[in-house]
């Protein structure tokens, strides 16, 4: 016995040891591939020493001889900090994700290679200007300059996950920026869905005007009515339609809530405390470790500019220079469009014209599986667009037989020169040089807002589609390709976008509001991206004569939600006070209680307070409520509350309250019935996953913000290591947006908001601040990997400043790049 015990013991320090010998391998391989920022390098394509200086929160300040050395060294720094995020942005255009991941990621690259952005991005390259070309040029050769150092010193191959994944490395090419550019606008626009939604509810609701209810126009005139989806195609079968469908991580096609947001603000020197303008810019995308955003200084020929850029784009695309700032926000521009063709009945491999029957533009593509045989996909195009297939945003919910869906959009164009059009706005000394430097942007269609010492303005930026007046839908619904007046007749000219410049009372801004008020076909959309955090920038705007930098910063961070102090006196109106108190334990003395909390809350939807949650549950529960009985499995698109569709029930605005009524029962349900459902619903469940003691809630546990890591954030163990949660506050409609997830056991994580800060003062604009989500290093064992979680959680920032000499004293390396021989 003794000696089996010993034996045993003996086995058990062996696995321990070899346990500790294994993790240590493994820490030192991942380790291997952390950048030494202080550190030499000879690199051929620089004329002269490039100096990277990274000041203490590791923001790369980047000195050269030419523009070219210094884009060179953004490419070497991006590659240093983010070379997973390139490689992976990368094969998401190319549609070749499953070469590394399998079959998990097959579908996205069949899409991808449908929408064909890469061989689009290949051909722009054709259009650009050479200065352009030139500073793609450098900057992917400073990628392949920092890939060339890997392989030459085994470092790790980069980053822990090339190593994980074991995922070639092919030199970057000028196309792949190019591409990468195209693939945010596909991401940044949600109208495609938004087309075939209110198609799909069109069939599904046989009122029209309860489509009106469900998918309301933004308050405003100028919208003419509409005929019914079916009254486009009668052949189209009404039905319940199918649940929406999972999404990959890695995949840019997200739901509609979720497609680009921001918001931006300025004050002209009337306006500002200290005498200059200011601008506040917090663009809006999906979370994820590490952040989209990278920070980055870069010292032009024309002189310093420092802000956010993307990995894989060499454009400072929102920030400032000595003499301009500038910032962007989804301009919610109608640039894409859902065609539905008409097959030839005698010939499947023909689609009809307004000029009769044409063969399909068609190409194989293959595509590499890991661990599984390629599959070849037929890729076809119409004259209007690449054809999708069913499965995309539901397409074949509203497709007749013997037709297929095509979609035209203004990124598919092959001459698209906007990143180059963002590299002059970059370059830009004064508002009227950026306004014109835009000409040429294509997609995605943004609000820039622009200030210099002296001026604010915005401009709607990107190719706005022109459209027949006799478009039959307008562009709001699918619409038959063969019709020659529902196809685009080329773009409007720039001078048709939007434009405010210098307005008399020295504020602008938007929230992805509703900015003009045009009737069709010049109209700029019928979809808009806010209707509650305008309200809110409204009144704290206009609150003050005069405005500072730190006025900026607190409406950047306010949490106040005007949707819930609309909403609130609407659906609580009869339930305030019933009566005598309810017996302590029953669904009716939790109601009072959750009531009374409602009743003394300013709307602020602060992370340590119960009563977001309580509001947040009720009316989503209310909305569930509301729709399930007239949409069936349609009411699972709605993921998120539609305020104005809410206030329109309630106030019973043309006839809208009927949703309230149950058609399935006999009693006539009133609104206020269905508001006492609904919180018995929402405390139910805030019971059964938060427990009862409604007083000790906290929104920012319900709330969390989801910084994960899109390949490893699910596996255990090391999703602890590589996702970064946060308790934070404000929600779907507050101007610090937090936009919930909407869906699942966590329908409250908080998933979508601004990976980006900055706000901007020309009285001294060396005190500007930025911060970023997450922090500069994709590499999960770096300090900078999440050391501005915490800033971005408690409403910090750091320094944005132009001075060499201030980042040089705190500098926590210098990277020079010499010339090899």
């Amino acid at each position: 016995m003794a000696l089996m015990f010993r034996w045993l013991v003996r086995l058990a320090v062996f696995l321990v040891t070899l346990s500790v010998v294994i993790l240590l391998l493994v820490y030192w391989f991942a380790a291997r591939s952390l950048p030494d920022y202080n550190d030499t390098v000879k690199v051929h394509g620089v004329t002269a020493p490039v100096e990277v200086v990274r000041d203490n929160a590791n923001v790369p300040h980047i000195f050269g001889a030419t523009d070219a050395d210094v884009f060179f060294g953004l490419g070497f720094a991006h590659a240093q900090d983010r070379l997973w995020q390139l490689i992976t942005l990368r094969r998401t255009a190319q549609g070749r994700l499953s070469e590394v991941f399998g079959t998990a990621t097959v579908a996205t690259d069949k899409l991808m290679r449908r929408y064909d952005i890469y061989r689009l991005a290949t051909r722009s390259a054709e259009h650009l200007d050479p200065e352009t070309n030139a500073a793609l040029e450098a900057y992917a050769a400073g990628i392949n300059a920092r890939l060339d150092q890997i392989n030459t010193e085994a470092l790790g191959r980069g980053a822990p996950e090339m190593w994980l994944f074991n995922a070639p490395m092919a030199p970057w090419r000028p196309a792949d920026s190019l591409a990468i550019t195209k693939l945010m606008g596909l991401q940044m626009s949600g109208h495609l869905e938004a087309e075939v939604l209110r198609a799909r509810v069109s069939l599904t609701l046989t009122d029209e005007e309860r489509v009106k209810d469900i998918l309301p126009d933004v308050p405003g005139s100028g919208v003419a009515a509409l005929p019914e989806y079916a009254a486009l195609f009668p052949e189209a079968t009404r039905f319940a339609a199918a649940a929406p469908t999972a999404h990959h991580p890695l995949s840019p096609f997200k739901p509609q809530a979720f497609a680009g947001a921001s918001n931006a603000w300025a004050a002209a020197p009337s306006r500002s405390a200290a005498g200059g303008t200011l601008l506040a810019n917090d663009p809006h995308l999906g979370f994820s470790a590490p952040a989209i955003w990278y920070l980055a200084r870069l010292e032009l020929e024309t002189g310093g500019v420092i802000g956010g850029t993307i990995p894989g784009m060499p454009v400072v695309l929102t920030g400032r220079s000595a003499d301009l700032g500038w910032g962007l926000t989804t301009a919610y521009v109608d640039d894409q469009d859902v065609y539905i063709e008409e097959l030839n009945p005698d010939n499947s491999e023909e689609y009809r014209t307004p000029d009769g029957f044409k063969k399909f533009r068609k190409r194989a593509s293959i595509i590499n599986i890991k661990d599984a045989d390629p599959i070849t996909v037929t890729l076809r195009w119409t004259d209007n667009g690449p054809v999708m297939p069913g499965s995309h945003y539901n397409l074949g919910e509203i497709t007749p037989a013997g037709h297929v869906a095509s979609i035209a959009a203004t990124v598919l164009r092959d001459d698209d020169t906007s990143l180059a059009a963002a590299m002059k706005v970059m370059r830009a000394k004064s508002v009227q040089q950026a306004i014109n430097a835009a000409t040429d942007y294509v997609a995605p269609a943004q609000n820039l807002t622009l200030v210099d010492r002296d001026t604010i303005a915005m401009k709607t930026i990107g190719a706005l589609p022109r459209r027949d007046a006799q478009h039959q839908s307008q562009g709001r619904m699918p619409s038959p390709g063969w019709i020659a007046a529902n196809r685009w007749d080329g773009m409007l000219p720039y001078t048709a976008n939007p434009e405010f410049i210098a307005p008399a009372g020295g504020i602008l801004g938007n929230t992805n509001n509703k900015t003009v008020d045009r009737p069709f076909p010049n109209h700029v959309s019928f979809v808009w991206g806010d209707t509650q955090r305008v309200k809110r920038w409204q009144r704290l705007m206009q609150n003050r004569e005069v405005h500072t930098r730190d006025s900026f910063i607190e409406a950047q961070l306010d949490t106040v939600s005007p949707t819930a102090r609309s909403l609130l006196p609407l659906i609580g109106a009869e339930l305030w006070y019933t009566g005598e108190a309810a017996p302590d334990g029953t669904p009716e003395r939790q109601r009072q209680r959750a009531l009374d909390l409602l009743a003394g809350w300013s709307g602020e939807m602060n992370e340590h307070l119960p009563e977001p949650l309580i509001y947040a549950a009720w009316v989503r529960a209310l909305q569930d409520r509301l729709i399930r009985d007239e949409l069936g499995p349609l009411a699972e698109e709605f993921t998120h509350v539609q305020p104005l569709f809410i206030e329109r029930a309630f106030r019973d605005v043309g006839g809208a309250s009927k949703w309230c009524d149950v058609r399935q029962s006999a009693p006539v349900e009133t609104c206020h019935d269905m508001a006492r459902a609904a919180l018995d619903d929402a405390l139910l469940w805030i019971n059964e996953t938060w427990g009862t003691q409604l007083e000790s809630l906290r929104w920012g546990d319900a709330h969390q913000a989801t910084h994960d890591h899109p390949v490893l954030g699910e596996v255990p163990l090391l999703r602890y290591f590589v996702n970064i949660r946060q308790s934070t506050s404000g929600g779907d409609n507050t101007l610090q947006r937090g936009l919930t997830r909407g869906t699942g056991k966590d329908p409250f994580f908080n998933v979508h908001g601004a990976g980006y800060r900055g706000v901007y003062d020309f009285a001294d604009p060396d005190s500007s601040v930025f911060v970023t989500s997450t922090g500069q290093s994709g590499h999960f064992l770096s300090r900078h990997y999440d050391d501005m979680a915490q800033l971005w959680r408690r409403g910090e920032y750091i320094p944005m400043s132009l001075d060499e000499d201030l980042a040089r004293a705190a500098a926590v390396g210098v990277t020079r790049l010499e010339p090899a021989p």
